[in-house]
């Protein structure tokens, strides 16, 4: 296996080349037979060459080890860059400190420092630990310990993070404010790169990478793109994360409720113009929530005219 490179560095030689690049964003899943799946899976996407692949950590770090076994096999099997999430909920220091431990035994140079979500049937987020209540904790205390070894992620919300999203759906312009203040502050901590939550209304993540650089955020922020599935899955991920529709994805979306192949078709077409927007802005890294398929992601890439999988390998 070749030397893992960090992914800031990975980033840095990227620069400015007209060149898109992707990368893609796992989950754990819930049995053996699954994560089988998921390594076939990511077998194929791997000859799409992504930049990296993330793969999440459960709340309360309920899926550390196998997200770590995931990073770690990844790495050696295929010869990807890992970026293991991280969190804090629900999580004593002393999991933490395990958890870095056994990265750096691994080979594990990035990282995704979260807070993270409440545990599953929760609503509302408590720490476990007061060393760490939110994100920017994680990151000031990963560089405390371990200096430079690790590239550390954060999220960016384009539209706020939920939490601060009203009844009307809208951040208002002093929670804005805040939200970018704390952004700045997890840059400032160390952060090297930014993740940013989905979003379907491209504007808004322009508008978020503008007021970064006002608020002198000057690392690469990377646009996080979920095509849509399913009415039932865009429903309850939008209901999470208090996700904007403009009022034509919303015409669409209602209009295909029924039909799940429309949705998926209309997914696909929605996604691959979202993606041309954001290329021509000049933004060339596209970071897809792919669910753990290739299916919608790749349909997407190839209409970007993207490296994707040759068809003849399985």
């Amino acid at each position: 296996m070749a030397d893992i490179k960090k992914i800031s560095d990975i980033l840095k030689e990227k620069g400015t080349t007209p060149d898109v690049t992707v990368s893609f964003e796992y989950f754990p899943p819930k049995t053996s037979k699954g994560c089988e799946a998921l390594y076939n899976r990511i077998k194929i996407m791997a000859q799409a060459k992504p930049l990296f692949v993330d793969f999440t950590w459960g709340a309360g770090g309920s899926t550390s080890d196998l997200t770590l076994e995931l990073s770690k096999t990844t790495q050696a099997r295929y010869s990807l860059t890992s970026n293991m999430h991280i969190t804090c909920t629900n999580v004593e220091r002393d999991t933490v400190d395990v958890a870095l431990r056994d990265c750096k035994e691994a080979g594990i140079r990035n990282l995704c420092a979260l807070r993270g979500d409440p545990p599953q049937g929760e609503t509302k987020w408590t720490a476990s630990d007061s060393s760490f209540t939110c994100g920017l904790d994680l990151v000031r205390y990963i560089r405390e310990h371990h200096g430079d070894y690790f590239c550390l992620a954060v999220a960016g919300y384009p539209e706020g993070h939920p939490s601060v999203i009203g009844e009307d759906g809208k951040c208002s312009p002093e929670k804005f404010k805040s939200e970018m203040e704390y952004l700045k502050k997890k840059v400032d901590a160390g952060a090297d790169f930014v993740i940013t939550q989905l979003f379907y209304d491209v504007e808004l993540f322009f508008r978020f990478v503008e007021e970064c650089r006002a608020y002198g955020i000057t690392c690469p922020v990377l646009p996080g793109i979920l095509p849509i599935q399913s009415y039932s899955g865009l429903q309850r991920i939008t209901g999470i994360c208090k996700t904007y529709l403009p009022p034509d994805v919303k015409a669409k979306v209602e209009e295909f409720k029924d039909d799940d192949s429309k949705m998926k078709a209309y997914g696909i077409e929605l996604g691959s113009e979202m993606c041309r927007k954001i290329i021509a802005k000049g933004h060339t890294h596209l970071h897809f929530y792919c669910l753990n398929s290739d299916v919608s992601t790749f349909a997407i890439m190839n209409n970007l005219g993207l490296r994707t999988a040759d068809p003849t390998v399985t």
